[in-house]
């Protein structure tokens, strides 16, 4: 009874052990990363091609046809470096205000009790439902004839300085920490600023990669707004300028095509990079070391 007892027990697979992926799954995942990465391959090799080729035979372009020139034609055109700075300070100052008012908003909303918590917690998620667009005429109104913060850089990051998505993204986190700990830091007589900046915030790291990956991608790519308030060329942000350059310049360009490419390789490479340097904090979770031991 007992040698099969413990026969049973060692035949069976042990918890938390993965099983191998058997061939056919491999060749699905293959054909799924194929099918996702081959968009960006011919982004970039339509940029680098110096004449247009837009049959199937152009995603295997001849060596001879591969030059740099769409991006050097960009410059000339546009000041990609002034640009990019533009697109670094709006984004740049979008996330900072997002993170401060989401972790401070978030944590208010998943740990301290107030009269109307819930209420406020519905009026967040309903005004996630509200398009940006319904919003344009009396924010422009506002921040350009009121407040006269038209072509600067306070008047692009105002609109999109709280984003009801971190502070949901901070509240879920915010509420999967022990409440024993807090409740443990209020008796030994920490301010809940000390509890927020000490105790919550180093074991919800991944809350913070991931607010700063899903508001980076709206600004970043944002063009509607900047363009509405920027008329001065030198404050318009890398999204504006290759809209601009697009419609006005590079259909006079010898290669249309690749200078089109070419600008939405430049738009999309800060995204790329920034995601595949923070994929292991994207998914990481550090919550579980808080109640070990």
């Amino acid at each position: 009874m007992d040698t099969d007892t413990t026969s049973t027990t060692d035949a069976a697979p042990r918890r938390g052990t993965r099983r191998p992926l058997g061939a056919g799954s491999i060749i699905l995942l293959a054909l799924g990363a194929l099918a996702f990465l081959f968009p960006f391959y011919y982004m970039v090799v339509g940029s680098l091609q110096s004449s247009p080729d837009t049959s199937v035979a152009g995603a295997f372009p001849h060596p001879g046809n591969l030059t740099v020139q769409n991006y050097a034609s960009i410059n000339d055109s546009i000041n990609l470096l002034r640009a990019l700075v533009n697109s670094g300070i709006f984004t740049g100052g979008v996330i900072l205000c997002t993170v401060v008012f989401g972790i401070l908003a978030g944590y208010a909303m998943a740990q301290m009790r107030f009269r109307g918590r819930g209420f406020v917690f519905a009026l967040m998620l309903l005004v996630q439902m509200i398009p940006f667009q319904l919003l344009l005429i009396p924010l422009y109104i506002m921040i350009v004839r009121d407040y006269g913060l038209g072509d600067s850089y306070l008047g692009m990051i105002l609109p999109f300085a709280i984003n009801s998505t971190a502070v949901f993204v901070f509240r879920q986190y915010f509420l999967q920490v022990p409440a024993s700990l807090f409740e443990a830091a209020r008796i030994d007589g920490a301010g809940e600023l000390g509890i927020l900046f000490r105790i919550a915030l180093p074991l919800v790291r991944p809350a913070l990669v991931t607010a700063v990956l899903l508001t980076f991608i709206g600004p970043w790519n944002e063009f509607l707004w900047p363009f509405l308030v920027t008329k001065d060329a030198s404050m318009q942000p890398l999204a504006v300028s290759l809209a601009n350059y697009i419609s006005t310049v590079a259909s006079a360009t010898s290669n249309p095509f690749g200078a089109i490419l070419a600008g939405a390789c430049v738009l999309a490479l800060p995204a790329v990079v920034l995601f595949i340097v923070f994929q292991k904090q994207f998914t990481a979770t550090d919550l579980g070391s808080s109640i070990k031991g």
